[in-house]
């Protein structure tokens, strides 16, 4: 008799359908809810375009159509995916942080791999659900309306696709990471949000040290923060054709933009940011064959990211509340416009104490976690000194840096309400009075500093005004600087001062001519804004009124009676109570087509001397005799003698107490 019993073959099977059927079924109020939001969208357009209709207003057309793709691709699909990945993470991985759970799963006949295939197919299912059904509604729509575009749909699905990957990847990634459901959506969002919460942080703190910089945030690694990128790099372009129209009752001429062209601009972001979701779907995987389930219920599940958890806590918290502490117990006892080294260091290290601690109790579970940890306390309180040490004494040698012009691309000038484009290859002089200026103004750095403490406000002899210079290097860096500078009529006078420098470069004659891009071939009239405060009015105006007064303005540039700024007058009694700003866009050279680049603006006073602007305002119907007066004679009250004559006797008053 033989005993020999025939077993059936086993085969290594990578997915499992009873578990993604389970998945699906027993989480589906959540993709169900959002394909029901979803729906709305495609249900909202139509009820628009049933009330358009109504009212005698054209259908959608195809290129609308995409652009309505694009535009929620661009603007929506970043931030709904970043939100909805992080729930489609927490219910298909929330075995992983419960030890009876994981226990279970991982006792089922179904390899790791298995595991991790099904559950992540399960997840990218719930996650895509709901834009199928909203993107299949909105093809239907387009079917009944005839706008429907198979490019624009094609690159919508591409961009959908791509974007839910990545946000899924990362999403997968953090959830192996950790190993509590609550620590998940923290670590996910802060890793999303890290870049430009530092930058952020960094800009500000060295703001508060470093003498010009100016604390704005400079996106130099904003790429590591994948929403913030995409939202500004994935939009779509437009390219409108203005068309003339003609009203047949009346025979009146109306321009109307037409659009002719749409495109999203930065797909390949999304192309890049798939493949890093590939890279993040890999790393978890390597992650999950090596976890421990009884890592299950820990802040961290990962032994090597611990110490990089624990000090990069200590590190947020020493910026974060470092700044808080200083700005709380310190600034508002001393009132000066930077920070003073010990007492910031003081901040920073009891800062930093809570934040290393407190990463400690989490990473133990325990709240005994000061015994033997003076080392790693010592660590963050030499970083903290170390690091306000160096921006104390400007050891990286920010303050005094001045580009040289081979480095640079373009060079940014905002002062006097107006604002310069400058161009090594086109405008070396002018550039090197930019550059001569601003090594000026970081030599006289102390007395600069002195003076601003002891300022008190604006006279017929002192003012104080603010420039702001952006260098964009060859390099792709940019170089920020914000000053606000006192300026006096006798260092003006004084020629190698920085305020004699200053007008010299800003009401020279080239720069004059440059205010207005006077026959620059490369700079056209965009567009402008005037406002009337005699009737409370505002105008939007077009380039072709843009261009119009700007010639009239160079008229009066020849005659001498617009152009020169004046630092020090403040009385606006006999300008024009009228705010008007002009436009222009940067085309680049002809030949290459208007596609606009830059963007710059000029602020102008309206005085009465300025006869041929006002006459071209007058004739464009945007003033009138009766909207044409002076700040004196539409508030006289702000101008009297009595009024001038107190002022001047509360300043005097002031200078007594003070002196």
């Amino acid at each position: 008799m033989s005993w020999e019993v025939r077993t059936m073959q086993s085969k290594t099977s990578y997915f499992n359908g009873t578990l993604f059927r389970r998945n699906l079924s027993r989480f589906w109020p959540l993709w169900g809810l959002a394909s029901f939001l979803g729906a709305l969208v495609p249900l909202a357009l139509l009820l628009q375009t049933l009330r358009r209709s109504a009212e005698g207003y054209p259908a959608e057309n195809a290129l609308s159509f995409t652009n309505f793709y694009y535009g929620a691709v661009g603007y929506a699909l970043p931030v709904i995916s970043l939100l909805y990945a992080i729930l489609c993470a927490m219910v298909v991985w929330n075995y992983l942080y419960n030890s009876r759970s994981v226990g279970l799963m991982h006792s089922l006949p179904i390899r790791r791999e298995g595991l991790f295939l099904t559950n992540f197919l399960s997840g990218m299912a719930m996650l895509l659900i709901p834009y199928v059904v909203t993107g299949g509604l909105c093809v239907l729509y387009s079917l009944l309306y005839g706008c429907f575009d198979l490019t624009g749909l094609a690159v919508t699905v591409a961009a959908v696709l791509g974007e839910s990957l990545f946000y899924f990847g990362s999403a997968t990634l953090v959830a192996f990471l950790v190993g509590n459901v609550f620590a998940l959506p923290a670590l996910y969002f802060l890793l999303h949000f890290l870049a430009v919460l530092l930058d952020w942080l960094v800009s500000a703190f060295s703001r508060g040290f470093l003498f010009g910089v100016s604390g704005d945030y400079s996106g130099t690694v904003e790429w590591l923060s994948p929403t913030v990128y995409l939202l500004r790099r994935v939009q779509p372009v437009c390219t409108y054709e203005e068309v003339s129209r003609r009203t047949e009752s009346t025979g009146e001429i109306w321009y109307e933009h037409v659009l002719t062209e749409v495109h999203l601009e930065g797909l390949w972001v999304v192309g890049v940011y798939a493949l890093a979701g590939l890279v993040m779907l890999a790393l978890a995987w390597l992650l999950y064959r090596r976890r421990r389930s009884e890592s299950a219920g820990d802040v961290v599940a990962v032994g090597p990211v611990k110490p990089l958890f624990r000090f990069g806590l200590a590190a947020l918290a020493a910026l974060l509340g470092g700044i808080a502490l200083y700005e709380l117990f310190w600034q508002n006892l001393t009132g000066g416009r930077y920070f003073e080294a010990l007492p910031m260091v003081v901040c920073m290290a009891a800062a930093g104490a809570i934040g290393y601690y407190g990463a400690s109790m989490l990473l133990a579970k325990s709240l005994r976690v000061f015994r033997g940890s003076w080392k790693g306390l010592a660590l963050v309180l030499c970083a903290c000194a170390a690091l306000c040490g160096a921006l104390e004494f400007d050891l990286p040698g920010v303050e005094k840096r001045v580009p040289e012009q081979e480095e640079v691309e373009t060079v940014d000038l905002q002062v006097a309400g107006n604002s310069y484009t400058f161009y090594p290859e086109e405008e070396e002089a002018l550039l090197e009075q930019v550059r001569t200026l601003h090594s000026a103004i970081a030599a006289e750095r102390d007395s600069i500093i002195e003076r601003q403490e002891s300022w008190w406000g604006e006279t017929d002899r002192e003012t104080m005004v603010r420039l702001r210079l952006t260098y964009r290097l060859k390099n792709g860096r940019m170089v920020k600087r914000s000053y606000d500078l006192p300026l006096s009529q006798e260092r003006m006078a004084q020629a190698g001062t920085y305020e004699n420098l200053l007008d010299a470069l800003i009401n020279g004659e080239a720069m004059k001519a440059k205010r207005l891009h006077l026959n620059d071939p490369e700079y056209q009239a965009a567009g402008g804004y005037l406002y009337r405060n005699a009737d409370n009015r505002d105008f939007d105006l077009n380039s072709r009124e843009a261009a119009a007064i700007l010639e009239a303005l160079g008229q009066d540039v020849q005659e001498g009676t617009w152009g020169t700024h004046d630092w020090f007058t403040h009385d606006n009694r006999n300008d024009y109570a009228v705010d008007l700003n002009l436009y222009f866009h940067q085309t680049g050279d002809p030949e290459d087509g208007p596609v606009d680049v830059a963007e710059e603006r000029i602020s102008i006073r309206l005085r009465p001397a300025m006869r041929h602007t006002i006459a071209c305002l007058r004739e464009l119907g945007l003033v009138t005799e009766d909207t044409l007066r002076t700040y004196g004679e539409l508030y006289p009250e702000d101008f009297d003698e009595a009024a001038d004559a107190i002022a001047q006797e509360d300043t005097v008053a002031v200078t007594a107490v003070y002196s």
